[in-house]
């Protein structure tokens, strides 16, 4: 494992295949439409499977209708852990790179940056290139205003696509402590309480993208809902300072 998920392209390909199987059968017997998913952006041996039966559901979805994939764009929105800049940001080039290939990014009226290193982007790419999409919007969000979130979802709202949205949960509290914080924040992510977002310190390192999410919902009449939650010390076994992780579906 080099950084957040293999390097080498059939490591990476086999690794992914394997976290697409991660939803239970009666997982992926639910029969319903995703419109998108919630998926949290660690390294992918702590967060993939949580990730990993999100985008096996969506997979599930577009796999009853293999027209469906056919044109339909993958909008990634996550944080951004890096660049000192405010607002959202597509990517600067015309295709985004993994070690799967490339993929094209589709044309769009958001400011450009080279944001290809914010890995709670680039991690969502290879599960999408091995589902099978051709092109990805992604946006990287960072500390926008509620009315600012408004008018994001507003114009992502119009794109014939699957939205996927990425945050992490709290960081590095002991095991009772997050499980306790993040459970109160998965229920204010299901009821699209974007008040509770704004004001909770150390709820979500993803805040801004969800405000986003919170917004999109509204106006499509959507509602999240959970598949699973674990932290890292659920994974490592080391509970004195874990962060969380949730997938969610809508």
């Amino acid at each position: 494992m080099d950084g957040w998920y293999p390097r080498e392209k059939e490591k990476l390909k086999k690794l992914v295949e394997k976290l697409l199987e991660s939803a239970s059968a009666k997982q992926t017997e639910r029969n319903f439409s995703v419109n998108g998913i919630i998926v949290p952006h660690a390294g992918y041996a702590f967060s993939g499977r949580i990730a990993g039966k999100a985008f096996s559901l969506l997979k599930n979805s577009l796999s009853k209708n293999s027209e469906e994939l056919k044109g339909k764009i993958a909008v990634v929105l996550g944080a951004n852990h890096y660049l000192p800049v405010r607002g959202a940001f597509s990517h600067n080039k015309n295709y985004w790179q993994t070690p799967l290939g490339k993929i094209k990014v589709e044309k769009n009226c958001f400011d450009k940056l080279d944001i290809s290193g914010e890995h709670s982007i680039d991690n969502q790419v290879p599960f999408l290139q091995a589902i099978g999409f051709k092109k990805i919007l992604p946006l990287m969000i960072s500390e926008i205003t509620s009315n600012e979130a408004r008018e994001i979802a507003e114009k992502i709202s119009k794109i014939e696509g699957i939205y996927v949205f990425s945050t992490d949960l709290s960081h590095f509290l002991d095991y009772a402590s997050a499980k306790a914080k993040d459970e109160k924040t998965i229920r204010n992510i299901e009821n699209l309480n974007k008040d509770y977002l704004l004001n909770e310190k150390n709820a979500a390192c993803g805040v801004f993208p969800l405000l986003v999410l919170i917004e999109l919902c509204k106006l499509k009449k959507w509602k999240p809902q959970l598949i699973e939650y674990k932290n890292s010390g659920d994974i490592t076994g080391d509970k004195s300072a874990v962060v969380g992780y949730a997938s969610f579906v809508f």
